[in-house]
């Protein structure tokens, strides 16, 4: 069985579990230092912020197999709106660094440490070139000289995952694309004539947080002590989207969606069908319109969106190792291409 982080709740009673709220974590795993907590998973990790060509200041994080195992490949991780690198995301960070591989990520524009507006992304290309100038970056350390190279993205951070590869096209060898926000699901989009209003508004009043949703959370994260830690989190956005936001990522995932048959790389998509964040109808189509000559597809019956947090421990697992084998395969595949 995988080796799944330690619940924290493990040692709390029925009603401390129920009033959970009340609990608060160092980190999400619980209150063990992240020096003393990424030694005992076997790891090395660290922290640090990244100026972008266009002047921004990024968090950034690292996890990488424990010396002298070498990185058998990069995996640069983008995470979902509202969310950022810094609490339960590092859970399949450290899984993956644990089985060999290099994981980089950074807080977007607006979110977790990074510079700029809480959750406020006016313009996701300008993120698009913030991820592949670090990403790039990273590539020219002599330490990884050589080594395949893959993306990995949560929701709205696959559909970054996607425009990355669409900028450069032939830059990775591959992608792991985590219930795609390919386009924004019907449960969670505002109705008509809503957005046509929020757009005209938010030409002048961008930054204004008042679009009306439901909380992500819940409807994101299946566990319900999972859903308490999750909360727990200090960097998360709590607020209502903004206006500039939401019309930014209605924007892009139009876009996306009419620009699947362009997907030209090795990919894997895993979805749940019981997810109402994002839409697994779209992420079939993305499987059967790419003109990736290798991709996968996983459809997971019952799960929802926070496949690799939100549900229960069996389910975690299975998404992890899909992944794991994907990328066992795919790391073979870029040996033996290299030796040809």
């Amino acid at each position: 069985m995988a080796n799944l982080n330690p619940n924290p709740f493990a040692e709390m009673n029925e009603q401390e579990s129920e009033q959970g709220h009340g609990r608060s974590f160092l980190n999400y795993w619980g209150n063990t230092s992240e020096e003393d907590y990424f030694a005992s998973q076997r790891i090395k990790a660290s922290k640090s912020f990244y100026t972008s060509p266009r002047g921004f200041k990024l968090f950034t994080r690292s996890w990488l197999p424990l010396p002298p195992t070498p990185p058998r490949a990069l995996i640069f991780m983008v995470h979902g709106y509202g969310n950022n690198i810094s609490w339960t995301f590092q859970a399949t960070s450290i899984f993956l660094a644990q089985k060999g591989f290099a994981c980089f990520a950074l807080d977007l524009e607006g979110h977790g440490r990074s510079q700029g507006l809480k959750a406020f992304v006016p313009n996701v290309d300008s993120v698009v070139h913030d991820c592949l100038s670090f990403f790039n970056f990273l590539k020219l350390d002599p330490q990884f000289q050589g080594l395949p190279s893959f993306l990995y993205g949560e929701s709205m951070g696959a559909a970054i995952c996607l425009l990355i590869h669409f900028a450069d096209p032939k830059g990775f060898d591959g992608a792991i694309l985590v219930a795609p926000m390919c386009k924004i699901s019907d449960n969670v989009k505002p109705n008509w004539p809503i957005p046509q209003f929020l757009t005209a508004v938010a030409k002048f009043l961008p930054t204004l947080a008042i679009v009306p949703t439901a909380d992500l959370l819940d409807k994101s994260v299946k566990v319900e002590e999972k859903k308490i830690v999750a909360e727990m989190n200090p960097m998360r956005y709590r607020g209502k989207p903004r206006l500039g936001t939401v019309v930014e990522l209605l924007r892009v995932t139009e876009h996306l969606s009419q620009r699947l048959r362009d997907v030209t790389l090795p990919f894997i998509v895993l979805h749940g069908n019981a997810d109402v964040v994002t839409d697994p109808n779209v992420s079939k189509t993305l499987y059967e319109e790419a003109k990736s000559e290798e991709k996968t597809i996983k459809i997971y019956e019952g799960m929802m969106h926070s496949l690799l947090y939100g549900e229960t421990d069996e389910n975690v697992e299975i998404v992890r190792n899909d992944i794991l084998s994907w990328l066992n395969r795919r790391c073979r595949t870029s040996v033996d291409g290299d030796r040809n």
